[in-house]
Parts: C-alpha cells; structure tokens; sequence
C-alpha cells in the first residue's frame, strides 16, 4: 500500500500532470527492481543504493537528464516517506547529479509560420465545404497565437473562449487558471469556425472546442499526428514537428518583437521566470545575427572604410 499511497499523494496533493506521476512511479520501480527487492521497503532508500542504481543508469548511457529525472523521482519518494516517519533523512541529497548540457528551444521561423497559415487559408478558401481543413487550420492557429500546451488545447472548451473580452480562459499545470488574449482577426476566425463546427457536430454534449475526424474529444497523440501532417510539405520546415515547438516559436517571435518576459511568462503558464528565460538564448543569437548582418563593419568582410 505505501507506492499506493505515494501515488495517491503525487495526484492529489503534488497535483502532477499523469505524465510525471507516471514517470515517478517508474523511476521507484525500477530502483527496487535494481535492488531486486521484492517490496518497496524504506530501509531499501540509503545513499549507497542509490548511488549504485544512479552508476548502473550511466553505465547503460542514460543522460544526464533522465538519471536527473530519477533521482528527483527519488528524492520525492523519500521526502514522502520522511513525513510518514518511516525515514530520518533524505539519502538523495548526499547524491551528486551529474550536470546537464543546457539545450535551446527549437523554433520555426516567422517566415516559415507565415507560409503555413497562407497555404492553409487559401486550401479552407478553395474547399469552404471542407470542415476538417477548416478545423485543421484553427487548431494550428490557437497553438501558435495562444502557446497553449498539447494537453490544454485537448480540454478547451467553448465556453473557454470569451469573444468580448478577446481571450482564452486556460487551465494549465497545477490547475492553474490563466487567461490568454486573442488578437482581433483571430476572434474573427474563431466565431466562424464555432458556427461551422455546430453545424458539423451538432452532438457535441462536452462542449468541446475541438473534435477529431469521429466527433470524439481530442487526445494527446491525435494533436501531435496533426501537426506533423500540417506542417510536413510546407516551405520553412525541417526537422522536429510538434505542438511544443510551436509554443516555443510563439515565445521566441513575441521576445524578439519586444515582448517583456514576465507577459511571456503568463501567457504560456509558466510557474517561474527561470523557465521563460531561455528564451533569451534564442533572441540573443537573432540579435546577434541582426547586429552582424547590419553593421557597416561586417560588411566586405570587415574592410569597410579601410
């Protein structure tokens, strides 16, 4: 009962995402399944142990941030377990982790974003019957114009969308609500899809702002398959095609275009600046290849004026 019960605590109490509860609970079991030990028993939880467990992961060629992954795993595990006095310390902290190379948000260009929507436009103009293109298109267009989070988008609703007020009320991580505004032409093109998904799904008992091909609710891997479909054929885009990564490009263009961190940190729903400020990295490298490009200096190889 006691990984029951740890569980039941990362869910309700923690409230993470099923995500990261299913992560956890992983990382506990493979730790006692390294140990070969046949129950979840705390006396299990020293800092030898862990640091063997850790040793072997690396051995395998696990990164740094999955062993990092692990180990937060596990030190949540026994922070539970100090609470239910079954622990007198937390073993994990007297465990080095190993230092994670810090990695850039891909993003897509502005360029590239701006073909897709025109190519999509005019496939909706010239197939107005055409309900999936239509839909199709307006998913692509809240993630980007919102930043909204795969997850997020599967449970919006329609009575999420305010069209007097212009915004999006959002329900992120940690039942967290936030509210995103929508530009003026968007909301334009909001209200015309609601009538025309009324009328293609006039059985939508959840309210649900988007349905798939069936007239079910969306589902995580349904937004990820159309996204890659979306984008895949379209000038500008190469390599990762995601849902994330267009999050990630709509925080990049709006810090590039002047954007102060702390608003891009509300619209995208993140709990600390911390995780917003790595955009920074990416509007630095624009800066810079602006800065070169510009300069009378960079020009003719540098002998401008010489």
């Amino acid at each position: 009962m006691l990984k029951e019960n740890f569980i039941q605590y990362l869910k309700v109490e923690r409230r993470y995402s099923p995500r990261t509860v299913a992560l956890y609970e992983t990382a506990v079991n493979e730790f006692y399944a390294f140990l070969e030990a046949e129950t979840v028993a705390p006396e299990a939880m020293t800092t030898r142990n862990i640091r063997n467990f850790i040793a072997q992961g690396l051995d395998k060629g696990l990164g740094a941030r999955t062993v990092n992954l692990k180990l937060s795993a596990l030190s949540t595990w026994a922070q539970w377990l100090l609470r239910q006095g079954l622990l007198d310390a937390n073993p994990v902290r007297k465990v080095p982790r190993p230092k994670e190379d810090k990695k850039l948000p891909v993003f897509y260009t502005e360029k590239a974003i701006d073909n897709y929507f025109d190519e999509s436009r005019r496939k909706v103009e010239e197939h107005p019957e055409d309900f999936t293109l239509l839909r199709n298109r307006m998913m692509m267009v809240i993630l980007y114009a919102t930043g909204m989070r795969r997850a997020e988008l599967c449970a919006l609703k329609i009575t999420d969308f305010d069209p007097h007020r212009r915004l999006f009320r959002v329900l992120g991580k940690g039942d967290k609500l936030r509210e995103i505004p929508v530009p003026a032409l968007i909301c334009q093109e909001i209200l015309l899809y609601l009538e025309k998904l009324g009328e293609a799904y006039p059985d939508n008992p959840q309210g649900k702002f988007f349905l798939t091909d069936k007239g079910a609710p969306l589902y995580l891997a349904f937004v990820d398959n159309l996204v890659r479909s979306e984008l895949s054929g379209v000038e500008g885009f190469t390599g990762r095609k995601s849902p994330h990564v267009l999050r990630h490009s709509l925080a990049t263009h709006l810090l590039n275009r002047g954007a102060d961190l702390t608003s891009i940190k509300e619209i995208l729903g993140h709990s600390s600046l911390a995780a917003t400020q790595v955009y920074t990295h990416n509007s630095f490298e624009q800066l810079k290849k602006t800065y070169l490009t510009a300069h009378p200096r960079a020009k003719n190889g540098g002998n401008h004026g010489n």
